[in-house]
């Protein structure tokens, strides 16, 4: 079996996140490429943190799940349809794109993608502590595709 995937035409594996998908352009989610999903898997999660966040913890930037399986592209600005999304730390239920602190070391982005066996029954704008406590027991496969973004 092949492993579950998770790529962007706008940046590769650790490099610089482009502008226009930051908090200094268009604030906009790249576009993301989906393979190699399980067989069996029932949906998709998809949670986009940063684990430099300077105000004391992770700071969550998107969360999704309920991703359809057969989704191969999750295109630009867009939530696959049926999708649902949780509420991110700048207390919004939408994508919001990478924002450190003007003058920072880069800070990584971890786009994190999760196969798994069951659907969520989790209401839209649930937080990330509610979305990994659902998924717990159900993780058929997960990648990570890693970006960074400093400001200067």
């Amino acid at each position: 079996m092949d492993n579950l995937l998770l790529k962007s035409s706008a940046f590769k594996q650790n490099e610089i996140i482009p502008q226009k998908h930051t908090c200094d352009g268009d604030n906009v989610n790249p576009l993301l490429e989906i393979r190699n999903v399980p067989p069996e898997t029932k949906s998709s999660v998809l949670i986009v943190d940063d684990p430099d966040a300077t105000r004391g913890g992770v700071w969550d930037h998107w969360l999704i799940w309920n991703i359809n399986p057969k989704t191969q592209y999750i295109d630009e600005d867009t939530v696959p349809a049926g999708a649902i999304q949780g509420k991110n730390s700048f207390n919004n239920q939408k994508y919001g794109g990478p924002c450190p602190p003007k003058g920072s070391n880069p800070h990584r982005y971890m786009f994190k993608l999760y196969a798994l066996d069951t659907e969520l029954n989790l209401p839209e704008g649930s937080t990330k502590t509610e979305l990994e406590k659902a998924m717990v027991g159900h993780v058929l496969d997960q990648t990570i595709l890693i970006g960074f973004y400093s400001r200067k």
